[in-house]
């Protein structure tokens, strides 16, 4: 006899799911992996039944504000018989008018952290397992619905605590094409995540000009100075860096040709703009979307710019290299 699984439990394990992969899961594949509906599976329950469950806890979850999207055939989008279903993290976010003191960022970091270690069950974690499994799998673990803010970047916490401060900042930074780092002096006045990437919004006082620096590029610790500055000069400064970003993204933009169906038009479709040849995507830094683009092999075509072109055919290059030096034993053992 079936597991008895309380609708809400098998609910929450579906939304968990859905929620660890990109290219969501087709139908059999929740019927199969989602506590609530496998032990179903397991002991004889009727697919036309399950599929019914499955239709009607979708529909509650949908009303309830979840936002599941069914993702059909590319060639024929009302032929679903193969759909995936799939919650993008990004329906998720908190509206772009919304932002946070770094005081209060560190106490939802903190509270985020605590929840996330109990917030799914042991089922639902199992699940996320059996899909990756499967070989599907999802940018980060999903561990319930904890709200985390990712910062990867060991400066993060530094830059955070000198903005809190209003404290002077050193760094050493390397920018694309250069063969070492520079020193950068900075007042940091706003931290913000775009595109996925967080940067650092300031004063470069040796520049004497505002600049937004990317924390990946950051290399060593940062140095928080007992330089003070101006409390004031953080007014503001969040929308300053996101209007500067989004000027950059504008004036920068790449024609793609994107493979329907696959994980890049998953990816670049929510911020591409359909065009007679392919796919308009705005970018902000080359070498990084240069690297997003050659992750995804033949998915994409790059049309122009002819530079971003060249940078991801020299990736491409690079990894083919690669693994031709390491099938001739080169290297290895």
């Amino acid at each position: 006899m079936a597991a008895r699984i309380p609708p809400e439990e098998r609910q929450t394990n579906l939304v968990v799911a859905l929620m660890a992969t990109e290219i969501g899961l087709t139908k059999q594949q929740i019927l199969d992996s989602v506590s609530g509906y496998r032990q179903r599976v397991e002991s004889g329950g009727r697919t036309d039944a399950l599929e019914k469950m499955f239709e009607r806890d979708k529909d509650e979850l949908r009303a309830l504000g979840v936002p599941i999207e069914t993702i059909g055939d590319s060639s024929d989008p009302n032929d679903l018989r193969e759909a995936r279903y799939r919650i993008p993290k990004a329906e998720y976010d908190l509206p772009a008018d919304i932002s946070f003191s770094p005081a209060e960022l560190a106490v939802l970091q903190l509270a985020g952290s605590v929840w996330s270690a109990e917030s799914a069950s042991a089922d639902a974690q199992a699940g996320v397992r059996k899909i990756r499994a499967l070989g599907i799998d999802g940018d980060e673990p999903i561990i319930g619905f904890a709200p985390r803010i990712t910062a990867r970047e060991s400066s993060f916490a530094p830059l955070q605590a000198a903005i809190e401060e209003c404290r002077v900042v050193t760094f050493d930074y390397l920018k694309p094409g250069e063969q070492s780092p520079r020193r950068r002096k900075v007042q940091p006045l706003a931290l913000l995540d775009f595109e996925a990437r967080w940067h650092v919004y300031g004063v470069d006082l040796d520049a004497d000009g505002d600049r937004t620096f990317l924390l990946s590029r950051i290399v060593g610790d940062v140095t928080v100075t007992r330089t003070s500055f101006d409390p004031a000069l953080r007014d503001g400064a969040g929308d300053r860096a996101l209007a500067g970003l989004n000027e950059v993204a504008a004036r920068n933009s790449a024609l793609l040709e994107i493979t329907p169906g696959t994980e890049a038009a998953l990816r670049l479709g929510r911020r591409a703009k359909s065009e007679t040849q392919g796919y308009s995507v705005p970018y902000v830094d080359l070498h990084i979307f240069a690297d997003e683009l050659a992750s995804y092999g033949p998915e994409v075509r790059v049309v122009e710019p002819a530079a971003l072109r060249d940078a991801v055919v020299a990736r491409l290059t690079a990894i083919v290299a690669a693994h031709g030096s390491a099938s001739n034993g080169v290297g290895g053992a």
